[in-house]
């Protein structure tokens, strides 16, 4: 079968099982309603400026840990990912087991990085130790692979959707954090550091690791940020 027609043929069976009923129109408006956001565009802009990279972190949350955890659990859930695929995963860390993840990073970066320059790294993952937690992203290759095998036309695609996907519900919890006034930096040290984070909490062998996110009290604010011309940037045709 052409491998388009089995997309058609997958979306049909999921559809022509039984027509949907007719409602009237009072009771579809009254159940589109609440899920309508409404938030200005200004006020997402805003947000959107607020978050920046914040490295000068501390452990004094204006939250409770549990919000913490609770806003970071719905903003992934909320992400948006190719076909709904749902592949984000997350690792979130705190206290103790915040301090324990930076000396793992610590204990592996002795290994590839020379004694005499060593001073400039420890002084970075003090910073990042520094920090009230941190949130793991992990993508599910599992995942990937059955969407491969369900829609053979885009199998090659899925591997860079999910890649996005990850990056989507990365920004996501950087707004809602920000919101919040939580600051927070995104940090790559895998594959470095994978077999370790996988042995010390029994991540699932098909989480990929993509990215660790410390998070924090502000202590000092970030630079100024300085942007690109938009003409270098932005092609607008009408």
């Amino acid at each position: 079968m052409d491998p388009f027609q089995q997309i058609l043929k997958s979306t049909l069976a999921r559809t022509d099982d039984a027509p949907p009923a007719i409602k009237p129109q009072a009771l579809l408006e009254a159940e589109l309603k609440p899920r309508i956001a409404h938030v200005a565009v200004d006020d997402f802009l805003s947000l959107a400026k607020a978050r920046r990279t914040i490295y000068t972190l501390g452990k004094d949350l204006p939250i409770a840990e549990d919000e913490v955890v609770d806003i970071i659990k719905e903003a992934i859930r909320q992400a948006p990912s190719a076909f709904n695929s749902q592949s984000s995963r997350a690792l979130i860390l705190l206290g103790k087991e915040h301090d324990r993840f930076w000396e793992m990073v610590r204990d592996q970066l002795r290994k590839v990085i020379p004694a005499e320059s060593f001073h400039a790294t420890a002084d970075k993952l003090d910073g990042f130790a520094a920090a009230a937690g941190s949130v793991l992203f992990f993508e599910d290759q599992e995942v990937v692979t059955h969407m491969q095998r369900q829609y053979i036309a885009y199998a090659d695609n899925f591997p860079v959707w999910s890649e996005q996907s990850s990056g989507i519900a990365q920004y996501a919890v950087w707004l809602a954090l920000a919101e919040k006034s939580i600051g927070a930096n995104l940090q790559h040290y895998n594959p470095l550091i994978d077999l370790d984070v996988r042995a010390a909490w029994q991540i699932p062998e098909s989480w990929k690791l993509r990215a660790e996110m410390n998070f924090g009290s502000i202590v000092a604010a970030a630079d100024e940020k300085s942007y690109i011309d938009d003409d270098k940037r932005f092609i607008v045709a009408r």
